[in-house]
């Protein structure tokens, strides 16, 4: 597996172990979904569930007959280039803003929300539960403390 960037340089984590910086290969031991990081100062860190299938020729008997019969070496290369995006610099008063944001949530018992995360109800929750949405909504914004 080759994974390279753009720009190049990006540390590459696959499923949370450092592999290197881009460009960087690394031998494919198993299919199915990888976690994928890149990471370099000044831009934005990329996370990517990369799915791999197997060839043809990995399946049960096909892969019999391509190890024992077939004349030619099958190599399974996958090459992956990725575009990282500059990193954005928020203006203080809109950090300040969030910062506030969270403050009031964490007061009523609210967590931030993940970025690009999916609300899927819980395997395990209980009938007759609390529903998260029943919970009051928090007042939009409290002012500041003051500062001596």
């Amino acid at each position: 597996m080759l994974v390279r960037s753009q720009p190049a340089g990006a540390t590459v984590y696959v499923d949370d172990q450092e592999i290197g910086m881009t460009p960087v290969s690394v031998e494919f031991t198993y299919y199915g979904t990888r976690k994928i990081q890149l990471i370099r100062d000044g831009y934005e860190t990329l996370t990517v569930k990369q799915a791999f299938s197997p060839p043809w020729y990995q399946f049960p008997v096909m892969e019999f007959i391509s190890e024992t019969l077939s004349p030619w070496e099958h190599r399974d290369e996958h090459v992956l280039d990725f575009q990282m995006e500059p990193q954005q610099i928020l203006p203080a008063d809109r950090l300040l803003e969030r910062a506030q944001e969270l403050r009031t949530n964490a007061s009523y018992g609210f967590s931030p929300a993940l970025p690009q995360a999916t609300m899927q109800p819980s395997p395990t929750a209980v009938p007759g539960s609390i529903d998260p949405g029943s919970y009051p909504t928090p007042p939009a914004v409290l002012p500041l403390p003051a500062t001596p």
